[in-house]
């Protein structure tokens, strides 16, 4: 009986297994031959096409590629889109006759761990379950060749059962089963051994020691939270400990408690490599910090600010490899998307993005840049950081200490023959006015603005003082929205809402519903129920009719009243029928999104 049990029906086209049999990926290390499965495999293209997973086309393209790229044909197609994941974890099953295992419902075992080393694991890109009674080392691999089991079988020299699973579950179990935080523990016990003869506030410069505690410390937090999928990292200081909480998916989760006398330390060593001022410790500061983790090129903004407690310091990580987002991938509603995309291509006007921090404002606004971006436009951008590197636009960094701030880069952009400009946000009068200005007199111009919503956004511009005529003439939409959490599709399951939640449900007046569903914890949401997050928007077009009440000091109320009676489907609305659609849960509604 093999090790493995496939966990998974076969996909069409996938002629099932005869009755009885089972697929056994056993390799002992003293065996000299190739193990019976990996005899005589048939091409994983012919594979994929019986599949109806891609056409012949793609699959010649790839193959025609691969010399000149060195990518292998199913990463170059899941890369292009053209196929996922999982179905290529279900072709290599059935290329290599390896069993198809489900890793949301399995944990890796402490004895396994121990029996594969970290690198070894990350570099063939395989994870351990566990130890069978016989002996036989478990494992699961995410992008396996002809000589995965038989080279790993001769590394541990233990006898080794091989399965497969799509190869993001396999980067996210070894995020979560080698843990940068696992080995602190002995970092801590040297910072405490030398707690006496430390200075109060160390300083710490990027030429110190690497074997530093604080040092190594630092670097595992950051790495961790890179692994985790977090956005932000906390490092707070408490009466008694310093806390350190990841934000992943939206919310802030506790990860770790270090001895309050670290926080000094931690934060000198975040300073020093951001080049902050490490002696003023009362006035907030910001920097960044680019740096490498696991391969990967990321940049932090690094922000502090003085707490009764001592130096409050977060982290927002920008990793440079992650993709750049296209409109079609945002969530956006197909009529909504198609508007928004009309709206788009004006040659003049300005556009806007509203919502508070952290609500995507800036990926809609490259997703934007990214359709605009042709041979025939000049596209310039002045940004606070610049979080992606677009080919063939010019980008400039904004710098307080150079004096290019948004408005002086503004107006030097203008001076540049610009066809497109996005402003990174809109902060103060004078960046608000000159990007009205350049919307009037030719260019058309993109940007963000903190406002709780759409119609709020537009009020937002005749608190700061700008003509109601000016803005009427300039805006020609706005963009409202939110991020709400995913519910985990590994893991729900129906239930009953609590009172507070139908409550507010059937006060909405949407539709009823028979089911409601959420997730209830498994390995890939690590627990929380919840898996990535979703874009919520509303659109508010400037029509001749929202000009008219702009220009007269109309309230909100009355804006969005009659931008509602024109088709516009409010924040609420659209986060509704997520619900419907069992995306996401009453409950984060709730949290997420605000309702009038």
């Amino acid at each position: 009986m093999s090790p493995f049990r496939r966990t998974s029906k076969h996909a069409a086209g996938d002629e099932p297994a005869a009755a009885g049999a089972t697929s056994t990926a056993t390799v002992d290390p003293a065996g000299d031959e190739l193990p019976k499965q990996y005899d005589g495999v048939p091409r994983l293209g012919s594979l994929l096409v019986e599949r109806n997973y891609v056409t012949q086309t793609a699959v010649e393209e790839a193959v025609a590629n691969q010399a000149s790229t060195g990518r292998r044909i199913g990463a170059q197609l899941v890369e292009a889109g053209l196929l996922t994941d999982e179905q290529l974890a279900e072709a290599l099953s059935g290329q290599f006759e390896l069993p198809l295992v489900d890793l949301g419902g399995e944990s890796p075992q402490p004895e396994a761990v121990a029996k594969l080393p970290e690198s070894l694991a990350r570099e063939l890109l395989v994870v351990p379950l566990d130890v069978t009674e016989d002996g036989t080392l478990r494992i699961v691999a995410g992008d396996p060749d002809r000589d995965t089991a038989k080279l790993l079988a001769t590394k541990l020299g233990t006898p080794v059962a091989l399965g497969i699973a799509p190869r993001t579950q396999v980067v996210h179990a070894l995020n979560r089963t080698y843990r940068a935080l696992d080995g602190i523990d002995q970092h801590l016990d040297a910072f405490n051994k030398t707690a006496t003869a430390r200075p109060a506030v160390q300083v710490l410069s990027p030429d110190d020691d690497v074997d530093s505690p604080v040092i190594a410390i630092v670097e595992r937090i950051i790495t961790q939270a890179l692994r985790e999928r977090a956005s932000d990292v906390h490092i707070e200081p408490q009466d008694k400990f310093i806390r350190i909480r990841y934000r992943i998916d939206g919310a802030l989760h506790d990860v770790l408690s270090l001895p309050v006398e670290m926080g000094p330390g931690l934060v000198s060593r975040l300073k020093i490599l951001a080049g902050m001022n490490i002696v003023e410790r009362r006035r907030p500061q910001d920097g960044q910090i680019s740096t490498n983790i696991d391969g990967r090129d990321i940049d932090l903004r690094v922000a502090t600010t003085a707490t009764i407690w001592g130096e409050i310091c977060v982290l927002r990580i920008l990793d440079k490899n992650r993709q750049l987002l296209r409109l079609d991938d945002l969530g956006m509603p197909a009529d909504k998307h198609e508007e928004f995309t009309h709206l788009s291509r004006s040659p003049f006007g300005m556009i806007l993005c509203a919502g508070p921090t952290g609500s995507g404002k800036t990926t809609t606004l490259y997703a934007t840049l990214a359709e605009l971006n042709e041979p025939h436009r000049n596209i310039m951008t002045v940004e606070d950081p610049v979080e992606y590197v677009i080919p063939s636009i010019n980008q400039i960094q904004m710098n307080e200490a150079a004096g290019i701030s948004f408005a002086t880069g503004l107006k030097s952009i203008l001076r540049q023959d610009p066809d497109v400009i996005l402003v990174g946000e809109i902060r103060d009068v004078e960046t608000a006015r000159i990007a009205v200005q350049s919307a009037l007199t030719g260019h058309f111009v993109l940007s963000s603005l903190h406002a709780t919503d759409a119609v709020a956004a537009l009020h937002r511009f005749l608190d700061m003082g700008i003509e109601s005529f000016l803005i009427a003439s300039s805006v020609l939409g706005i963009v409202g929205q939110r991020l709400v959490r995913r519910t985990c599709q590994s893991c729900r399951q129906p239930y009953t809402p609590t009172t507070d939640e139908m409550t507010f449900f059937e006060g909405t007046g949407a539709p009823m519903k028979e089911t409601f569903y959420k997730g209830v914890g498994c390995n890939f949401c690590s627990g929380t129920g919840y898996l990535d997050r979703i874009g919520v928007y509303e659109l508010l077009r400037v029509t001749p009719e929202i000009k008219r009440l702009v220009v007269g000091w109309a309230t909100q109320e009355e804006l969005r009243r009659l931008a509602i009676s024109q088709g516009m489907r409010t924040l609420q609305d659209e986060a509704l029928s997520l619900i419907a659609q069992d995306v996401t849960t009453i409950s984060e509604v709730m949290r997420a999104i605000y309702t009038f």
